[in-house]
């Protein structure tokens, strides 16, 4: 039993370790075809972005219930893509608005574009996350189901544990980091040692350079 769930664990975790990762990437080729040399990412330390990772779950919660042998491939193609166009264009929507009332900042706003949601995600944007599940659907996913045998290697129990901590501590320090920029933000003076800690070793100025496209909102 616990083998089990250890292998459940296993694969939502490297999928959304790959996904971040992918995000990443796409995040920063786009800003170099910008013209702009600035690194971008969703953690401290780790060069992921999180809402990524957290559509490739979605993803694949949904897509490893989808059974495509023997059927029409055009209508597989559009299932899957209706699929990620929802999927992704959902997850970006609540992603917004859970940034924007834990930490008051928004990473993006598309109201400039037509046929958009509050700003949150819009068509345009809701059609590229169905192309990224066209892309994980039949790319990925394969490698998704080959991933999950890294369990049988000697080492593989032991490599999932530690990346799995690693993620858990860059994800609590970026998360208490940005809480505590928000309360600067409101002029709130530390309470305590480690909101010391956070505001020497994490001032605005660092994370800034982090964050470089989070934006106050504006009350």
């Amino acid at each position: 039993m616990r083998s089990k769930i250890f292998n459940n664990y296993s694969n939502i975790f490297w999928v959304f370790m790959v996904g971040s990762f992918l995000g990443f990437i796409h995040e920063n080729l786009l800003t170099l075809l910008k013209g702009k040399y600035i690194l971008r990412q969703g953690l401290i330390y780790e060069p992921l972005i999180p809402i990524y990772g957290l559509g490739a779950i979605v993803f694949y919660l949904i897509y490893k219930r989808i059974n495509t042998k023997g059927k029409n491939l055009l209508i597989n193609i559009l299932k899957v893509f209706i699929i990620g166009f929802l999927v992704g264009g959902t997850v970006e929507y609540i992603c917004s608005f859970m940034q924007e009332k834990i930490f008051g900042t928004i990473s993006w706003d598309y109201s400039y574009l037509k046929y958009n949601l509050n700003g949150r995600t819009s068509l345009l944007h809701a059609t590229f996350w169905g192309i990224l599940g066209e892309f994980f659907y039949w790319g990925l996913f394969p490698l998704v189901q080959k991933l999950s045998q890294l369990q049988k290697l000697k080492y593989g129990y032991i490599v999932t544990i530690v990346f799995s901590f690693i993620l858990l501590f860059d994800s609590t320090i970026s998360f208490l980091a940005c809480c505590r920029a928000t309360e600067r933000e409101y002029k709130q003076d530390p309470s305590n040692s480690f909101e010391t800690f956070l505001d020497k070793h994490y001032p605005n100025e660092y994370l800034d350079k982090i964050y470089n496209n989070a934006k106050t909102v504006k009350k």
